[in-house]
């Protein structure tokens, strides 16, 4: 707009006059479209974004978006081209019905800073609803006696259009007999009535069928049709006439079930049957599935049979038949216009939307909080809402467009001194009494990630049993954040490394939620003792702070290997082992030793000989040392003594329950002379018993001498062999071991540093003494259960690598009746340690 003239303070004034007009209709954001129903998918309705005011290119970054309360679908704006477009069938009928002013009302809604406008579609009317007749077909009654000109109502069309779309025309079919007249109502609606003109006989014609059309005046024209079948009835001279051809009642829309409406009166002149009349309801508009009135067939008093809702429908048309009971009958008709006033039953609306929470203590005043609409179905001063809030600091309500508000910030916000609000908006309206209703809103400010997940202590120690069950729950982590909603949401994770050849994500788990640890496969004491890994805390918030605590899972021992026998020079691991000795020896002899090893650790591989009872009696001369293993003679030997010994060695660990293996030697007792002529001997089949000595002759003891030294030769070349491995393997070299030993009713252990494995060679064994230690309660229960059966003892076993709590004293393995082996040979004893350090327990 240009305006050309001097530019004087009246000009002035005026050009700022027309500049806030402008603005003010910019920033009320009140538009008018049109569209026609049934329009197409994508058809135009208007430039919206333009129209607005808005650039095309913020529409998306400031969140441009249209709602609507009941009809959000049907318009669409593309945010590419800024146009409002039909998105989906628009049915005016069904939206507005017969209203003759239809619109769809938009909010248009972008934020930064947020601004609503409102927008109102109309839906104009197209001609696609053609009229139609409530039935296919319509009996009329009409008496041979009927005079001319008698007139008989018809049921007329309704058309769902409006305007000059529901404009109805009606012909009816050729005919000498009738023909057809509109009459007017006073609601300018229209009625097709059948008039006589030519009297009719029964005898000629005792039914005549007519044909009645309806156009509309839509175009194209739609265009609808009924039967009329007219029934000529025998002489009844008069019809029931009632006294008014039309009756008004006006109605409060509350009133109760079964209130009487109106008391309808006919008369009949006749007499007898054909001057009794019965009333009826002949059809109520506007067409429900709900019959709002009943009419009592004798008496004509009509009522209310339901609920009246003026919200629904605000009036009624009833229309009344009174029929005679002669042969044939006549009927009377008239109409009853039941009119229902508005009272105030309807409590208003109020509907929260587009909220902006939580809200930063930092955000300024005038931000807009939420979009608040209220309504009432009611109408007048019934439907008239008025809005308040409680309290009334730091925010307050700001009307918009009609009956839409905005909750908008009134003062700073301070969340140190209040973290949230309860708000509640009370819409009231004008009725008397007046209703109300309420709604509620939470107003949370949001804090800043300003503090890191934190634990209760740095490291924890935890304690589990080998062999635990696959997804064993171990241990929980649980770090607190003082932040607030998400800042304070912490999630947990592994900090990934490797634990040897495989990852530490293969060994546990961590649940992000619920910081539970899990064991995903069993563990194995002989394999790893301490898992040390850190599980790490992040928070959710921009940008997320962490913090990460360290856990020491230590792998407790089960009893799940039996002891395992050694082999020696004079047979196999696990066979029976021969020895020949002289008569003549003393108390006290060593004649053989046993040697066994456990994989276990602690008190599961302490190791204790003895001979079975069966192998018990009371005139063997031999006995086995408890913790050495070793078989000497108790006495000296005499004749009497049997030239043969079987002896049965259990050899027994003190785990619970304890596993055992058994050891078979078989003495022979031979004289002084043959002694240094026989030399042990691997035997694998059973000895006779019953074979004498000395029957032996020349050749079978050469023939076992040589077998003997061929053996002998045969083990020290495979141990040179095995030993001989390259020294990073470390498979057969001593490691740094420690021996805490105490008494009898003390406790002992021992520590290898890694992995050995027993080889088979001249010099002794390395071990065949194991570790034990104390009882130690574990704090998860799921994991304490041992496995049902004992391990198989591994060939590669290594000694534990930890020393155990409850070892307060040691001395040295003579205080204990124990001999034991060294690294050096049988005769060397380990060095003694003793450690107090206790271990911690986890509850």
């Amino acid at each position: 707009m240009v305006i050309i003239g001097p530019r004087g303070p009246g000009s002035q004034r005026l050009l700022l006059s027309l500049l806030l007009l402008a603005a003010w209709e910019v920033g009320s954001g009140q538009l008018h479209y049109s569209v026609y129903e049934e329009a197409k998918h994508g058809t135009f309705v208007g430039r919206i974004a333009q129209d607005l005011g808005l650039e095309l290119a913020e529409l998306v970054p400031r969140l441009f978006r249209v709602a609507s309360k009941r009809h959000g679908d049907l318009l669409e704006v593309n945010l590419q081209n800024g146009i409002l477009f039909v998105n989906s069938r628009i049915d005016r009928e069904k939206l507005c019905g017969r209203s003759a002013e239809c619109s769809i009302h938009l909010e248009v809604i972008v934020d930064r800073p947020l601004q609503v406008f409102h927008v109102d579609v109309e839906v104009k009317d197209i001609n696609d609803n053609p009229p139609v007749f409530r039935e296919r077909e319509q009996k009329v009654p009409v008496s041979e006696s009927a005079p001319l000109d008698s007139h008989f109502p018809l049921e007329g069309a309704s058309d769902a259009d409006i305007g000059v779309n529901s404009l109805l025309t009606y012909a009816l079919s050729l005919n000498e007999n009738f023909e057809l007249k509109i009459k007017t109502k006073k609601d300018k609606s229209i009625l097709p009535e059948l008039v006589l003109r030519k009297l009719l006989d029964r005898e000629q014609t005792p039914k005549l069928n007519l044909l009645l059309m309806v156009i509309d005046g839509g175009k194209p024209e739609l265009t609808g049709s009924v039967q009329i079948q007219i029934t000529v009835l025998d002489v009844n001279d008069n019809g029931p006439a009632f006294d008014k051809p039309s009756y008004k009642v006006v109605l409060s829309e509350n009133v109760q079930n079964d209130t009487r409406v109106i008391q309808l009166n006919a008369s009949d002149p006749d007499e007898g049957l054909n001057g009794e009349i019965s009333y009826g309801i002949k059809m109520i508009l506007p067409v429900s599935e709900k019959c709002m009135f009943s009419i009592n067939p004798d008496t004509g008093e009509i009522r209310i049979y339901g609920e009246l809702d003026f919200e629904e429908n605000n009036a009624y048309e009833i229309q009344v038949n009174a029929i005679d009971k002669g042969i044939p009958s006549m009927a009377g008709h008239s109409m009853v216009l039941v009119e229902v006033l508005d009272v105030n039953d309807n409590v208003p609306e109020v509907m929260v939307t587009s909220l902006s929470l939580p809200v930063q203590e930092d955000a300024q005043v005038g931000t807009v909080i939420a979009l608040i609409s209220v309504s009432d179905r009611d109408s007048g001063a019934n439907g008239q809402v008025i809005c308040s809030l409680t309290p009334h600091v730091p925010f307050k309500l700001v009307s918009t467009y009609k009956n839409y508000y905005s909750l908008v910030l009134d003062s700073a916000l301070d969340r140190e001194s209040v973290s949230a609000y309860e708000l509640v908006v009370t819409a009231r309206d004008g009725g008397s009494p007046s209703l109300w209703a309420t709604a509620r809103v939470s107003v949370e400010v949001a804090d800043v990630n300003d503090n890191a997940p934190a634990f209760a202590q740095p490291e924890y120690t935890v304690f589990v049993k080998e062999n635990n069950p696959p997804g064993c729950h171990i241990f929980t982590v649980s770090a607190w954040d003082a932040d607030a909603q998400k800042n304070a949401l912490v999630s947990y994770s592994l900090v990934e490394r490797r634990v040897g050849e495989h990852a530490l994500s293969s060994y546990v788990s961590v649940h992000a939620e619920s910081g539970k640890v899990y064991a995903l496969q069993p563990l194995d004491h002989e394999e790893l003792e301490l898992l040390q890994f850190q599980v790490s805390a992040r928070d959710a918030g921009v940008p997320p702070l962490g913090s990460n605590v360290t856990l020491q899972v230590f792998v407790l021992d089960e009893n799940d290997n039996a002891p395992a026998l050694l082999a020696t020079p004079a047979g196999s691991a696990g066979g029976a082992v021969s020895e020949l000795v002289p008569r003549s020896v003393g108390a006290g002899h060593v004649v053989a030793k046993v040697r066994a090893v456990d994989a276990d650790s602690g008190y599961n591989a302490w190791l204790s000989y003895e001979l079975q009872p069966a192998a018990v009696g009371a005139h063997i001369p031999f006995h086995v040392g408890l913790y050495t293993g070793e078989i000497s003679t108790t006495r000296i030997l005499d004749e009497a003594d049997a030239p043969r010994h079987r002896l049965l060695v259990l050899v027994k660990d003190h785990g619970e329950p304890a596993l055992t293996s058994t050891a078979t030697v078989l003495v022979s007792l031979v004289e002084n002379g043959q002694a240094p002529k026989t030399s042990s001997r691997a035997s694998v089949g059973a000895v006779d018993p019953e074979a004498a000595l000395v029957d032996i002759n020349v050749y079978l003891i050469i023939a076992i001498c040589a077998v003997s030294s061929l053996l002998v030769l045969t083990l020290l070349l495979y141990t040179a062999l095995r030993c001989s491995a390259p020294p990073t393997v470390s498979r057969c070299a001593p490691g740094k071991p420690t021996l805490v030993c105490s008494s009898a009713v003390g406790s002992w252990s021992y520590s290898q540093q890694r992995r050995q494995r027993v080889c088979s060679a001249e010099s002794p064994p390395k071990t065949d003494l194991m570790a034990f230690s104390p009882s130690l309660q574990l704090s998860r229960e799921d994991c304490l259960n041992p496995p049902s059966e004992p391990r198989q003892p591994n060939p590669d076993w290594r000694y534990s690598a930890s020393l155990r709590a409850g070892m307060h004293s040691s001395v040295h393995l003579e205080e204990a009746g124990i001999l034991r082996a060294g690294p050096g040979g049988p005769d060397q004893q380990w060095p003694t340690v003793s450690s107090a350090t206790p271990v911690p327990t986890m509850e």
